[in-house]
């Protein structure tokens, strides 16, 4: 009994050195994992505690198997924003089975805000609006930065801390969230956004701007964010009339 206790330990070790070494990327999308041999010479264990952790990897859609061939990491699915329609991060993690965090940056009220804002906003210069940095965090890997851009009236007596969670959940006290426009556009990473989202500096971000609305077409918050272009898509539905 106690021998059959250590081996699913060994394995379920195993099985964690590996997903953390895919995750590191020490072992990289479609790579060829070492053979059963190899593995289990590394880790000091039989080759069945190695086949183990192998078909637990499988099992998670970590691994896959290629009969005469080995085992290979499976390429692994980008975050696809809009999947399910209009969904804020933390309902998009859910959906997905991820854990999701957010790190507020800063929560304050922009004294001069550009033409842009205000024009997204439909605001006028002396109507107050409040910009909120936040970063997004999908199974403790950053993932997207994001700048919104809120009238007076939907943040009023929230402070930072009030903001750790589901934004989308929070504005649905004050008013219901109906649709959301959007604009994509590729560029390179800088310097600020290169250590938020742990990515290389030249490599290319997806940088969106979107607009979101409520039911009567009133403009609720305006929303720069950088997203990591190789962890998301986006899809979009296009319709066509009278062609």
């Amino acid at each position: 009994m106690e021998e059959k206790k250590t081996t699913k330990a060994k394995f379920d070790q195993v099985s964690a050195e590996i997903e953390q070494r895919i995750h590191d990327g020490v072992y990289v999308s479609s790579q060829k994992l070492p053979s059963e041999y190899d593995l289990a010479k590394e880790f000091g264990c039989s080759r069945l505690t190695i086949r183990k952790a192998i078909d637990d990897l499988i099992s998670k859609n970590i691994i896959v198997k290629r009969r005469g061939k080995g085992s290979y990491v499976m390429t692994q699915p980008k975050i696809q924003s809009g999947r399910s329609g209009l969904q804020g991060f933390t309902e998009a993690a859910k959906a997905y089975g991820k854990t999701s965090r957010t790190e507020v940056i800063s929560f304050e009220k922009v004294a001069e805000p550009a033409e842009a804002i205000l024009s997204a906003l439909q605001l006028e210069e002396d109507q107050p609006i409040y910009e909120l940095v936040r970063r997004r965090i999908l199974d403790e890997e950053p993932m997207t930065v994001e700048k919104i851009y809120l009238a007076e009236e939907y943040v009023e007596g929230l402070t930072k801390e009030d903001f750790n969670g589901s934004l989308f959940k929070l504005l649905e006290q004050k008013t219901e969230i109906a649709y959301s426009h959007q604009e994509v556009e590729a560029i390179l990473v800088k310097p600020e956004l290169s250590k938020l989202l742990d990515v290389p500096m030249g490599d290319p971000l997806l940088q969106v701007y979107s607009v979101t609305y409520a039911l009567d077409a009133t403009p609720i918050f305006y929303d720069i964010s950088y997203y990591r272009s190789d962890r998301y898509v986006f899809k979009t539905t296009l319709t066509r009339y009278g062609h």
